[in-house]
């Protein structure tokens, strides 16, 4: 089944709507310049409330792996969603990873499809993990001062043919501007394995729709026993 992450969490009951919908994931953003930031002390209090097989995911932009390790660590999370500010930043998933990495378990690295479709990169960006790290690349809509969140889809049939290469040796998730109305189109042109969604399930920024969380899982759902 597609793995689905409910992201941008800033409350407990938020986050029990996500795991009673059925989502697989569910994220905290330590990015501060995002409407849906939360502490480090508040996602731990949540994170401690929700069940051991719902895995919890913390967001951070333009942080070392090194640095987000840390306060996955003291949240109690279970993987790192990082986006490098840029595509040469992956490298530093190695070169601070240290012996102590993976104390969290997984690391999803996240890029601006744009980076993938520019001339400058194609897709050249080496996805380097420590030995035994689970390593995904998700891909966004976002860009520049806004590296996520962005509310807006990129276009996915321009991407299609750039997803399906990065699909022959990553884990593909797509992010941006996603809904319950248009991730099974998504689903159905980029054949992801994961999909990732925050404002395409929110009443306003920071706080969930518990119905439209519903309905995205439902969605999704649907669309995977259709291919099955």
């Amino acid at each position: 089944m597609t793995w689905v992450k409910i992201c941008g969490m800033t409350n407990l009951e938020d986050a029990l709507v996500a795991v009673e919908a059925g989502a697989d994931a569910v994220g905290f953003v330590f990015y501060e310049k995002s409407p849906r930031c939360i502490s480090v002390e508040a996602a731990r209090e949540i994170v401690e409330r929700l069940p051991e097989d719902v895995e919890k995911v913390g967001v951070f932009a333009g942080d070392s792996v090194a640095v987000a390790d840390e306060i996955g660590v003291r949240v109690g999370l279970d993987s790192l969603q990082v986006y490098p500010l840029s595509c040469a930043q992956s490298d530093r998933v190695d070169e601070n990873a240290g012996p102590d990495l993976p104390r969290t378990k997984r690391i999803y690295l996240a890029f601006p499809m744009a980076q993938f479709a520019s001339e400058e990169h194609g897709m050249t960006v080496d996805l380097k993990c420590s030995e035994g790290m689970f390593c995904a690349l998700l891909l966004d809509s976002g860009g520049g001062r806004q590296p996520g969140g962005t509310g807006v889809a990129f276009d996915w049939n321009q991407a299609g043919p750039v997803v399906a290469s990065l699909s022959r040796t990553e884990r593909i998730v797509i992010a941006g501007g996603l809904t319950a109305k248009n991730v099974g189109d998504a689903m159905s042109i980029l054949q992801p394995w994961g999909v990732d969604v925050a404002s395409g399930v929110e009443a306003q920024p920071g706080k969930k729709d518990p119905e439209k969380v519903r309905a995205f899982v439902r969605a999704v759902r649907e669309m995977d026993r259709k291919v099955s």
